[in-house]
Parts: structure tokens; C-alpha cells; sequence
């Protein structure tokens, strides 16, 4: 035991600000994949559809690598995962200019899904571990106050991200990106933007490299992946919740990806892309404040009131972008964040309250049901490309106006209470 409670604090804040460097990291990472899209698509001369498989490969990764990902960070520990996870997402990255310069669209797929895989195991060890690093009555802070920092990621990356992938090259001039030089030019753009990624995540690997022991001396060791996910098939919470989640994700990650195409339109903004890619960090601005806002009206109502609330009103913001153009239409559309803030905590807390299935293995499926943010966007890129992008904003409606319905069958059901407990585990997104 340690016999200096004030050196012993000293570490555990010092680990604590470590790992929530990490959070605002994916957080970054996560939302540079907005401005790729109408890169890639104007590079490669593609389809919404088929632009939308960055989102499907990045997004693959939670379905494919959380299960496995789980057991691995039980068995290498909180510091070696982490670690392991920052050094696949700078080999992810560092692919990206080899899929640049043979100009194929697949690899930069492959690309993608390292890096997604990465941050997929960075989230199954870190979110734990802000849980953990402390006091256990002041855990749900620590996740707030991190998730905080993963929501000013989501902010600054298409801000940057656009700065960098949609000037120049392709986006100066239509008759730029007919020519060959304007294509190499913003495939440089894309090498460019990731080298920064590259840069960060080395440096955090570095710092976290210096804090592992710490890391694993200050923290419990991560609980043995013996709960089967499996278990929570059997409880109709748990799957009504992944149905949520995979609908929440699904709805916040369409939205972001057709944003900035959807703003360039000539009958909503008609701005450029690079001012379009801007405009989308306020979409994601919204849910950052958002989340303090909710926070402080979740002590205050019905958790399942306020899900409810807040989805509808999504619902109704996107038939209002269906319906609507010019600066109406566009206001709604980025408003949708504020709305969003809120869903992915509340789901995840209600169903684990209700689910017959432990915590363990109903989170599980939680994170899991993020693959979502795969499915969803790739079909409304086929909605987008036989309608148009304001009728994409429909699938995003129905998948909110499910999540309000899920939310009143909720206030309705029991608590079943096993879950209550492991609340702090959730992920962050």
C-alpha cells in the first residue's frame, strides 16, 4: 500500500490527465473522417453511397474488433493496450499515403479500419480506466469531464481537417478537378492531414509510454472477459438498447458525414466546401454544449423524459431539412448536435438499469451496436444519390423517432438494477 495519500493523489490525477489526452484524441481522429468524404468523392469521382464506405470501414471496426479487443485489454493490461492501440493507429495512418500515391480507394478503406480498430481498443481501455483513476463517488465526474475533452476533439477535427482536405487541389476550380495535378494535389492534402494525426498520436504515445507503470500500479487490474456477450441476447433490454445505440450512432454519424455537402448545396448555403467543412464543427459545437446542458437537466428530470424530449425534437429538425432550404434548412441540420448530446449516455444508462443480462455483458453489446455509425450512413448515401440530400435527412428522422419510442417504453419498465454499478463503464462517443 502506499503510505503517501498525497503522492498517491498526485498519481492518480497525473494518470487520470494521461488518459484523458486519449479521449480527446479518438474524439479528433473520429470526426476527420467528415471532410474526407467530399474529398475522397471529388478525387475518386464517386457516388454519396459509395463515398459513405469511409464511415463503413472506420465504423466496421466496432462490430469486428470490440470483442476480442475486450479480451485482449484483460489479458495485456490497461498500459501495454493503450500503447498497442496508438502504435496501430500511427501504422493505419501511415498506409494512408501509400493508398494516396497508387490512388486506390480500397486501400484507403484498409487504412481506415486499423485505425478504427485502434481506437476501438483505446476506448475499451480508457473509458474504464477515467472511471477508476479515483474516488468512486466522483467517477461519473471524471467520465463527464473526459468525455468533455472527446467532444472538443469532435469540434476542432473537421475544423482543421477541412482546412487542410478541402482547399486547393480538386476544390479550387471545377476545371482543377478534371486535371491530374489537381487530383495529386489533394491527395497530398489527405497525406498531409494524417502525418498531423500521425504526429499527435506519437507524441500521446510517448507520454503514455512514460505513464504505463504508473498506469498499472495506480489502477485495478482490467476484470477478466468471461462474460459472455452472448448472455445479453437473451434479454429484450439489452437488444432493445443495441437497437437504440446502433440507431443513435447510425443518426449522429449520417448527419455528419453528408453535412458538408448538404451545406455546399446551391439551395441551402452555396459556400464552398472548405467554409461548409467549418460550419460543420458548430454541429458538433452543439453537442459539446449540449452535454453540459443535459448533464445539469438530468439532475433535474426523468432521464427517460429527457431522451424522449430530445429525439423527437431531432425527428422533427430533420423533416424540417427535409422540407426547408437555404439558411433554415441549414440551422436545423446543425441543431440536430444539440439534440444529439445527450442519447448516447442516457441509452446506455437506462438499458443497462433494465437489462436481465449482467453489466459486463450487456455493455458488450452496447459497444458493439455502435457499428451503426457503418450501416446507417451508407444507406443514406444511397438515399442521397436516388433523392437527393435533403430526403437523406429522412433515415436519420426514423432512426430518432424509434429512440423517442424506446425512451417512453422505458419509463414503463422495471429497473432491474444490475447494471446500476458498472454505469461508469460506458463508452464515450
Amino acid at each position: 500500500m502506499n503510505e503517501n495519500p498525497s503522492g498517491s493523489s498526485q498519481g492518480l490525477r497525473a494518470a487520470f490527465a494521461a488518459v484523458t489526452t486519449l479521449f480527446f484524441a479518438w474524439g479528433f481522429i473520429t470526426s476527420m473522417i467528415d471532410p474526407l468524404i467530399p474529398s475522397v468523392r471529388t478525387i475518386f469521382n464517386l457516388s454519396y453511397r459509395e463515398s459513405m464506405l469511409t464511415q463503413f470501414a472506420f465504423f466496421m471496426s466496432y462490430g469486428i474488433v470490440s470483442l476480442p479487443g475486450a479480451a485482449f485489454v484483460a489479458r495485456a493490461g490497461y498500459g501495454r493496450s493503450i500503447l498497442i492501440a496508438l502504435v496501430a493507429m500511427i501504422l493505419g495512418c501511415l498506409f494512408i499515403p501509400v493508398a494516396t500515391a497508387l490512388q486506390r480507394f480500397e486501400l484507403l478503406l484498409v487504412a481506415l479500419f486499423v485505425i478504427g480498430s485502434g481506437i476501438t481498443v483505446l476506448q475499451l481501455a480508457a473509458n474504464p480506466l477515467a472511471a477508476v483513476l479515483g474516488s468512486p463517488e466522483r467517477s461519473h465526474f471524471r467520465l463527464t469531464f473526459s468525455q468533455a475533452f472527446n467532444s472538443l476533439g469532435t469540434v476542432l477535427g473537421p475544423f482543421l481537417g477541412s482546412m487542410l482536405m478541402l482547399r486547393g487541389g480538386v476544390f479550387e476550380s471545377k476545371a482543377a478537378a478534371m486535371t491530374a495535378a489537381g487530383r495529386e494535389a489533394s491527395l497530398r492534402s489527405i497525406d498531409t492531414s494524417f502525418m498531423w494525426i500521425v504526429g499527435m498520436i506519437t507524441v500521446l504515445a510517448v507520454f503514455i509510454w512514460r505513464f504505463a507503470p504508473r498506469l498499472n500500479r495506480t489502477a485495478p487490474p482490467p476484470a477478466p472477459a468471461h462474460d459472455s456477450v452472448f448472455h445479453a441476447l437473451q434479454s429484450r433490454w439489452a437488444l432493445l438498447g443495441a437497437g437504440a445505440i446502433f440507431l443513435y450512432v447510425g443518426a449522429e454519424v449520417s448527419i455528419g458525414s453528408v453535412m458538408i455537402n448538404f451545406l455546399h448545396q446551391p439551395d441551402v448555403l452555396d459556400v464552398d466546401f472548405e467554409t461548409a467543412g467549418r460550419l460543420l464543427s458548430r454541429y458538433w459545437f452543439c453537442a459539446m454544449v449540449g452535454r453540459f446542458v443535459g448533464s445539469a437537466l438530468l439532475m433535474r428530470l426523468r432521464a427517460t423524459s429527457l431522451l424522449a424530449t430530445a429525439a423527437a425534437v431531432a425527428a422533427v429538425l430533420c423533416l424540417s431539412v427535409n422540407q426547408g432550404a437555404g439558411m433554415v434548412a441549414a440551422v436545423c441540420a446543425i441543431a440536430v448536435g444539440l439534440f444529439n448530446s445527450i442519447m448516447f449516455p442516457t441509452i446506455f444508462t437506462l438499458t443497462l438499469e433494465r437489462s436481465s443480462a449482467s453489466a459486463a455483458a450487456t455493455s458488450g453489446l452496447l459497444c458493439m451496436a455502435i457499428i451503426g455509425g457503418a450501416v446507417l450512413p451508407w444507406a443514406t448515401g444511397y438515399i442521397a444519390d436516388a433523392a437527393g440530400l435533403h430526403a437523406a435527412f429522412l433515415l436519420p428522422m426514423v432512426a430518432y423517432a424509434a429512440i423517442s419510442v424506446f425512451a417512453m417504453t422505458a419509463a414503463k419498465a422495471r429497473v432491474a438494477g444490475v447494471g446500476r454499478a458498472a454505469g461508469a463503464g460506458q463508452t464515450a462517443h
